[in-house]
């Protein structure tokens, strides 16, 4: 089950430090290159909560299975078409939607998985998830330099490593995972829908909140993920695998962030709360020099991480704060929007990046301070309704 998150996280992270690598060998401009990112990314976003349904009707298995190998064959058409297509740029975008609608059925359905797997045993499901984490975690900091490292063999290697990977996951799912026979009828679509109306109805305020939250982080990381990729190879003249080690910093730094926080906040809403507001404030205190910092390499790396181990604490305590505060047999939907949304960062960061740092660089980073404020205001009114658990903080 960790191979799915790792793969679908390298799917994405791994193109990001040679985005500039496309750009000249496809002769493509800097937002037809975050489309690459951007195209993967909104297939996810409409059809992660159709598939979180769907494996409800037709099981876990019966989802992820087919999801993977879509992901297998948007690489090989991606790949392809690089290899052999002279004007291949439409290819690829077909190629990467195809990715985008494998990963929204792969990833988000391993939360409900686990839970069937171990229904009885918390201490088990507790240890699958940390791994399954842990497995995220370690593809973020792996994709820049394993990106680079496949690029520089051949340009477009990373498109088709992405399959092999795809492949790999097919045949540990087929062989390891045996799903429990089904013991509750599936529930009806329009039941479905009336029943995630209902909840959105009396937990709109906090959950919309979080979302908000999940979308700003996922924004602000790809974008400046996009930025940094940009600058290390145009300024700075790293290029290849150099280039994916001075990425994988913030990453690495976003990482242990993630690692930690996520032992210290189970159960108490009120941490979740001051740690989401404190990383917020350090997001709008940190985040409006990075423009600046452009030629000043030490630096710009310091603050880059200061905003990486930010967002490395918001998004495991809202993962938290989601699972441990939404009811059983209403949290395979409410996961599976929250992915959704997150997805809606993750694609708008890198085309926004690329029109903003043409003529407006500073000023969409002091914006991006101001909606830290905005946001951590509207954590502090609306996070409150949450109702506190009696646990401690360890």
């Amino acid at each position: 089950m960790a191979s799915i998150p790792l793969i679908m996280t390298l799917g994405n992270s791994m193109l990001i430090p040679v985005l500039p690598l496309f750009e000249k060998e496809l002769d493509i401009s800097s937002f037809q290159s975050s489309m690459i990112i951007t195209s993967y990314s909104v297939a996810s976003i409409f059809l992660i909560p159709v598939a979180g349904y769907l494996s409800d009707v037709i099981g876990r298995k019966m989802v992820i299975l087919p999801s993977l190998c879509l992901a297998l064959v948007g690489g090989l058409m991606a790949g392809y078409a690089s290899w052999k297509i002279n004007d291949p740029f439409i290819w690829i975008i077909i190629g990467r939607i195809i990715q985008g609608i494998g990963a929204a059925g792969a990833t988000p359905i391993i939360l409900p998985l686990v839970g069937d797997l171990y229904n009885e045993d918390n201490e088990k499901t507790s240890s699958c998830l940390g791994i399954i984490e842990t497995s995220n975690t370690f593809g973020k900091v792996l994709s820049p330099v394993l990106g680079s490292i496949l690029a520089a063999i051949i340009w477009y290697l990373p498109f088709f490593s992405i399959s092999i990977f795809s492949l790999i996951s097919i045949l540990l799912v087929l062989i390891f995972i045996k799903v429990p026979k089904k013991k509750e009828k599936s529930v009806k679509f329009n039941i479905f829908v009336r029943k995630t109306k209902k909840v959105f109805t009396e937990k709109g305020k906090w959950l919309h909140t979080t979302f908000v939250v999940g979308i700003y982080a996922m924004l602000i990381l790809f974008g400046i993920l996009f930025f940094l990729s940009d600058i290390f190879e145009k300024v700075h003249d790293f290029k290849g695998v150099t280039k994916g080690l001075y990425l994988a910093i913030p990453l690495f730094i976003l990482c242990v962030a993630s690692f930690v926080t996520g032992k210290l906040i189970k159960g108490n809403v009120e941490i979740m709360k001051k740690v989401i507001l404190f990383s917020l404030a350090l997001i709008a205190s940190s985040i409006i020099f990075i423009g600046y910092l452009s030629d000043k390499l030490l630096l710009l790396l310091i603050v880059s991480s200061l905003v990486g181990a930010s967002i490395g604490a918001i998004l495991p305590t809202l993962d938290a704060l989601i699972t441990e505060n939404v009811e059983k047999e209403e949290k395979g939907t409410i996961t599976s929007f929250y992915s959704a949304s997150r997805f809606i960062g993750v694609a708008a960061g890198p085309p926004i990046m690329s029109i903003v740092m043409k003529k407006h660089l500073i000023v969409s980073f002091y914006v991006s301070g101001i909606l830290a404020i905005i946001i951590g205001i509207l954590v502090f009114f609306f996070i409150r309704n949450v109702k506190p658990k009696t646990s401690s903080l360890w």
